[in-house]
């Protein structure tokens, strides 16, 4: 059992925590919800969707172990939530979970191919939430916050990378080879 939570550090289970907290809340408000003040009526108020939902959002959890993973995960379940439960609004949790996947792409997927599969994955996972949202008028106006936000996000996390790179190789140069900056 614990090796499944190996090299999770406290941090990943604030994020998912958070994650999962503010997605049982969204499921909630959907639950108790009247979607006559909606662009698009909600398709079911059944209470299966909160804990469904759990698996959307919990697998953030392991993102410094297989981000790939995590991504491919969080993409099945969303086509699956949204296949199982239709219209509901999920945007106010979704584009921020896309966003730390983005982050976490930069920072954990490594080779550049891994990015790349990753960074689609999102914008798939992004799509497929977008296009049964209650909340959203359209897909292309809403695409106008979710593909910025989620380039904000790895340009964050490029960065981040690049100077966690620039100090392990400073750390391993010998004495002679660093500079002083």
């Amino acid at each position: 059992m614990s090796e499944i939570f190996k090299g999770i550090r406290p941090l990943d289970y604030v994020l998912a925590g958070l994650m999962t907290v503010a997605g049982l809340l969204m499921m909630a408000e959907n639950i108790g919800a009247s979607s006559t003040d909606l662009p698009h009526p909600l398709s079911t108020t059944t209470w299966a969707m909160a804990p469904a939902f759990l698996l959307v959002t919990l697998p953030i959890l392991w993102r410094r172990r297989n981000i790939l993973a995590v991504v491919g995960v969080t993409a099945v379940t969303t086509v699956a939530h949204v296949l199982a439960f239709g219209w509901l609004t999920r945007c106010g949790v979704m584009l921020p979970l896309t966003f730390a996947l983005a982050y976490a792409v930069a920072r954990f997927a490594g080779a550049w191919r891994n990015q790349v599969i990753g960074l689609v994955g999102i914008v798939v996972i992004q799509l497929v939430m977008l296009a049964r949202d209650s909340s959203i008028d359209t897909v292309a106006g809403a695409l106008v916050i979710a593909l910025p936000g989620a380039a904000l996000f790895y340009g964050v996390g490029v960065l981040v990378q690049n100077r966690v790179t620039k100090q392990q190789t400073a750390g391993l140069a010998p004495a002679h080879e660093r500079t002083v900056a």
